[in-house]
């Protein structure tokens, strides 16, 4: 079999896979954020927190309590590091650097999980445990809070309230994350992939003579992971070492934990509006764009448009063999598609346009089908957008589900929307500017810059993947990409909220002739026009410097 053949087949199983478990998957988060009941454990956590389950928040209470807590947790994160020779289970591990601290608190609060740092050798257990693992449930858990407050504006009618973030945290946590980690993780032991509570630096001879380092949960953080929710690794070379991801099979389920949440939100969503068919209409634009990018992706590393890789037939460099590249190119379109930032290859060795692929997709804002929430309340966004886009051609007034979009809401969508391509050309213009902070490039001319443009557009989009070949663990790039991790999750979602409070408290607009119907095949289409030409006339300029210039010249 042609390597291309059963690239289209692990493709087509995938989406087989990912088809049949979407209603179900949908329905149950339908149901976890509609219940009215709590059960025994999370009474239990309302009370230690002190939270008043039933009571219900304000769009400014839910972010005050959403940014609260995230504070709070950047705080601890930050603490548990700076005082971790002083702690249980450090494994005489040195406290972890003021910037890298402050960078690596920012980056799992902010669910981007980016890493400029060994884990085996500058972290040890408590600090992985208590500190990055629970912030890969939680925030997590927080962006799909966000996801549920904007549909509740959308399906409320003069309302004052969108819920109770505390609620929407604990149940996303306890009835939605942990149970798909528990089963997960049991697939990917059965599958191979080790687990283990080994001590840093314990070196094994493999099969060849081929020494590893391991050390950690590897099992069960590799699950939670895939969900959608971290892009670190133990071992440098992340999911392609055997002992992440064992087999081509692991590597096939790994990319079905990526894509399964963010593809049954859609569900939730319909269900939640009471029309179903409008979230079939969001899943099918996420699908477009998501389809296509891999597609695109696998042409690219196929067909190596490269001299090194015309020369020698393949694309294999910064390839795991196991996987090969088409297995490969697709695990680098999902992750990027989705706010994962997990790889199984190195996207610094793809070829030009492959690398600029992973970096689009990245750009469109990731909502194809975008992070845990992120995804489906950045699609939402970017509706609302081509419902006032498709009013003025046509001279109708802007409505989506019943709401007018007036001159207060396209201002918050506008605003979201504007968020990070500001803080990615801005941070990619600094940096650049600086003969100091080029020096972190390990490549010169196009190919630097895009190592640079890459690492501002993950941070800011808070993905967590990077062109290994820059050097970002300096005070500059901690701190600046620190910056751009926070600004580029709280800012879009402060924008979210304050749109679900104004669309709430609208009173429902009745269907007439001059309604756009938003269900149909047509607004599918325009709402990838929309995103595809808002993304490139944004960020072509400086792909075109970047990707666009290597791969052409």
């Amino acid at each position: 079999m042609s390597s291309t053949a059963a690239g289209m087949i692990f493709i087509v199983s995938l989406i087989v896979a990912l088809i049949l478990v979407h209603k179900p998957l949908g329905d149950h988060m339908y149901r976890v954020y509609t219940a009215t009941r709590h059960n025994v454990v999370e009474r239990g956590i309302y009370r230690l927190l002190g939270v008043r389950a039933d009571a219900e928040q304000s769009w400014g209470v839910y972010a005050r309590s959403l940014l609260a807590f995230s504070v709070i947790s950047i705080l601890l994160v930050y603490g548990i590091q700076r005082l971790q020779d002083k702690l249980p289970l450090s494994l005489g591990m040195a406290p972890v650097t003021d910037h890298i601290a402050w960078n690596t608190a920012i980056s799992f609060v902010t669910n981007t999980n980016w890493q400029a740092y060994s884990g085996e050798s500058t972290m040890g257990h408590l600090t992985q445990m208590a500190a990055l693992a629970v912030q890969n449930f939680v925030s997590a858990s927080v962006g799909m809070a966000v996801a549920v407050a904007l549909v509740r504006g959308f399906a409320r009618r003069k309302a004052d309230t969108i819920g109770n973030f505390w609620v929407d945290l604990v149940r996303g946590n306890l009835r939605i994350l942990l149970p798909i980690a528990f089963v997960g993780a049991l697939v990917l032991v059965a599958g191979g992939v080790i687990q283990n509570f080994a001590e840093p630096h314990t070196v094994t001879t493999l099969t060849g003579g081929t020494q590893a380092i391991t050390g950690g949960p590897v099992a069960s953080q590799e699950v939670i992971k895939e969900l959608g929710t971290n892009g670190g690794g133990f071992y440098n070379v992340n999911s392609a070492h055997p002992f992440e991801n064992a087999t081509s099979w692991t590597n096939w389920f790994e990319i079905f934990l990526i894509l399964l949440i963010p593809f049954a939100l859609p569900r939730t969503f319909g269900r939640m509006v009471g029309q179903v068919r409008q979230g079939y209409a969001i899943l099918a634009v996420m699908a477009t764009l998501a389809l296509a990018s891999v597609v695109l992706t696998n042409v690219f590393e196929l067909g190596g448009n490269a001299t090194v890789p015309q020369a020698v037939g393949a694309a294999m460099e910064g390839k795991e063999v196991r996987f090969g590249v088409s297995n490969s190119a697709t695990f680098g379109a999902a992750t990027t598609l989705t706010s994962t930032g997990a790889v199984n290859s190195f996207h610094d060795s793809y070829t030009p346009f492959g690398g600029m692929m992973t970096m689009f997709n990245m750009m469109l804002g990731e909502v194809a089908p975008g992070g845990v929430g992120a995804g489906l309340y950045g699609m939402l966004i970017l509706a609302v957008i081509t419902v006032f886009v498709a009013g003025l051609m046509v001279g109708r007034t802007p409505e989506y589900l019943g709401k007018k979009i007036g001159a207060r809401e396209i201002k918050l969508a506008s605003m979201y929307f504007l968020v990070t391509p500001v803080l990615v050309l801005i941070g990619t213009a600094f940096t650049m500017g600086s003969a100091e902070h080029r020096a972190s490039m390990l490549n010169s001319g196009p190919h630097g810059f895009s190592e640079v443009l890459y690492a501002f557009t993950s941070a800011s989009n808070n993905n967590g993947s990077a062109f290994a070949g820059l050097t970002v663990n300096t005070p500059w790039y901690d701190v600046a990409l620190g910056l751009c991790m926070v600004f580029g999750r709280f800012a879009p979602i402060i924008l979210v909220l304050a749109l679900a409070g104004s669309l709430a408290r609208q009173a429902p607009v009745p269907e007439s002739a001059g309604t756009l119907p938003t269900y149909r095949p047509q607004f599918v289409g325009m709402v990838v026009g929309v995103t595809v030409i808002l993304v490139a006339l944004t960020f072509l300029p400086a792909l075109a410097l970047g990707p666009i210039a290597e791969g052409l010249f």
